[in-house]
């Protein structure tokens, strides 16, 4: 089943949404900062897209700014700061069994249904 890690106030997150339920497929909306992923989970959606954690990161954050700009931060210190701070996290993303897709630009996701 599909899943889409969604942020109900952010615009590109609500299109990627809009995209899913149009359509008309199953899926799980995991509202990620409510629901925050493990590490294990986090790690896992991280290898699906292909990337480096640090490419996950949402980099204008005050957050990051603030507190990891500039540093040296091994993958696993990463994911951590997510963690800690979902806020960092990229959004949307959608899985969907052994692939994943940032929904940046939204129609992206049509890519992985």
């Amino acid at each position: 089943m599909l899943k889409i890690y969604h942020n109900p106030r952010c615009s590109k997150s609500r299109q990627g949404l809009e995209i899913l339920e149009q359509s008309g497929k199953d899926f799980e909306i995991i509202k990620y900062l409510e629901d925050i992923p493990s590490k294990k989970e986090l790690t896992s959606v991280i290898e699906l897209l292909g990337i480096t954690p640090e490419q996950l990161v949402r980099k204008n954050e005050a957050i990051w700014k603030e507190n990891y700009r500039g540093k040296q931060l091994s993958d696993e210190e990463i994911i951590n700061a997510m963690i800690q701070h979902p806020k960092l996290i990229e959004r949307p993303i959608v899985v969907d069994g052994k692939k994943a897709v940032i929904g940046r630009p939204p129609e992206t996701i049509k890519t992985i249904l």
